[in-house]
């Protein structure tokens, strides 16, 4: 009976945040850390942290696998699925809307005006989850430093996942140079599968395809579509510009971005190939996940690997705020999105109770009455 309600809440949970979660991998976080380390209390900040840490070293979409190490430590692997099941749902229900009206009518319907106001309330949930697992992750002025350093260096551009394991290196270097002593495994590297190119794209193609991208997709889910447009749109399966339009869906939908696969593959072979893309995507997280989630209590209890293990959390903090960044950038163009940020950010620091899907809606609501002033 505990298992049944314990994978009740999980699957209303993920349903809420799959339905609420715009503004990609760093929002998503954040909102997962709202309301299951601060509200739930189900795992302490420090295991959260230390699956956040886990997550980006593994390939997939990182909020999605976050979702799923989280399902498994309610749950266990029953909990996995529900949680990433339920998570990545109302994204694929909402892109094949959008994906069946573009096969129509050949455009996207005009929603920007109802998001306007999404993403600087976004940026405001995202500075709260810096801010409190921050203050977990810097346990002192090494961890400090490295953090530092691997925000600089995103923010002078260099890839992601290279300051992340470069951040790792930095930390198990200084656990060596304090004890003199220690050793790593190696990680075991991926073995990539080609598949052929028939001059028909069938529904097993598509989804190869997507299980290759699935199994070796690192970073950002928008590295997605660098992917896809060597593999689709230089052979001529995919046009352009419905590959651009598939980025703009990841960017008005809640969810997961490489939900934008259900939309990508239904352009391709109708329902069927949305179906495949969005198995093929999906299904290594799962893998993935339910490998390194029994591991990662192990992994603490390692001194040497626990070191890199505070690094790469200290270092996934970092990339939070360089995405942020990058977002404020971005979206704070004009006195509207700077009004609703500052109203946002009051809102997540002062009504600390808040679910942070009102945020979400407070900024939708903002954004859409500022845009007709």
């Amino acid at each position: 009976m505990q298992e049944k309600n314990r994978l009740k809440e999980l699957a209303l949970l993920f349903l809420k945040l799959g339905s609420i979660a715009f503004g990609g991998p760093a929002a998503h976080i954040a909102m997962m850390e709202d309301e299951i380390v601060k509200k739930r209390k189900w795992m302490t900040q420090e295991h959260f942290l230390d699956l956040v840490g886990a997550t980006n070293l593994i390939p997939g979409p990182n909020s999605t696998e976050m979702t799923m190490h989280c399902g498994h430590e309610r749950a266990g692997w029953k909990g996995l699925f529900v949680a990433g099941f339920c998570f990545i749902f109302p994204a694929v229900v909402i892109t094949s809307v959008f994906a069946w009206l573009y096969q129509q009518y050949g455009q996207l319907p005009e929603v920007e005006p109802f998001i306007y106001g999404i993403k600087p309330a976004v940026i405001a949930i995202i500075i709260m989850a810096a801010f409190r697992l921050g203050k977990k992750a810097v346990k002192n002025k090494e961890l400090a430093i490295l953090g530092i350093i691997t925000l600089v260096a995103c923010l002078l551009g260099v890839n992601e996942i290279i300051a992340l394991f470069g951040c790792g290196l930095l930390g198990f270097a200084i656990y060596f140079l304090k004890k003199n002593a220690g050793s790593l495994h190696s990680f075991i590297p991926l073995i990539l599968f080609q598949v052929a190119d028939p001059s028909k794209i069938e529904i097993l193609k598509i989804f190869l395809i997507f299980l290759k991208v699935g199994a070796i997709l690192y970073g950002s889910g928008y590295v997605l579509f660098a992917f896809l447009d060597s593999e689709l749109v230089a052979n001529g399966w995919l046009t352009r510009q419905a590959l651009i339009d598939a980025v703009a869906i990841g960017q008005i939908t809640p969810g997961p971005v490489l939900s934008t696969a259900t939309f990508i593959g239904w352009q391709m072979n109708g329902i069927a190939g949305a179906i495949a893309a969005t198995l093929g995507i999906f299904i290594p997280s799962f893998l993935f996940v339910l490998i390194l989630n029994p591991l990662i209590p192990k992994m603490r209890k390692s001194k040497i690997i626990g070191a890199v293990l505070d690094a790469v959390n200290v270092a996934s903090v970092a990339l939070i705020i360089a995405v942020c960044v990058e977002m404020v950038k971005d979206t704070l163009t004009d006195w509207r999105t700077i009004l609703i940020v500052i109203a946002s950010l009051i809102m997540v620091f002062i009504f600390k109770k808040m679910n942070s899907a009102f945020v979400v809606l407070g900024g939708a609501i903002g954004g859409y009455i500022l845009t007709l002033m």
